[in-house]
């Protein structure tokens, strides 16, 4: 198994979620998180002053999938994430050793 972890901008999470969706992926986790790459935040003016935005807001998406759903996923986000811009996102995978299901105590793929 395999956990995606997506950092997306906030106007493509309906667009992502729908690529998923469509390959059958059926649970998701999103997170409301700020950060910067080399976009390094940009100035905004306020009433007159100048200051700096360091920390941009995105969207965090976590999947955990079957490995071989993984190639696909991850084609899918990108694809619907992608703008050609600056700040478009990174996509992070690293493996899952075990999921467990609390409520019926099911593990691994069953657990998906």
């Amino acid at each position: 198994m395999k956990k995606i972890e997506a950092i997306i901008k906030p106007f493509k999470l309906d667009e992502v979620r729908e690529a998923l969706s469509e390959l059958g992926v059926s649970g998701l986790t999103v997170t409301e998180v700020k950060g910067f790459g080399r976009q390094k935040g940009h100035t905004e003016l306020y009433r007159g002053a100048e200051y700096v935005v360091d920390f941009l807001p995105k969207i965090k998406v976590e999947v955990v999938i079957s490995a071989d759903l993984l190639d696909t996923a991850v084609e899918a986000i990108i694809n619907a994430a992608h703008t050609g811009k600056i700040g478009d996102g990174k996509i992070f995978i690293s493996t899952v050793e075990q999921v467990i299901r609390i409520r019926t105590g099911e593990t691994n793929e069953t657990a998906l």
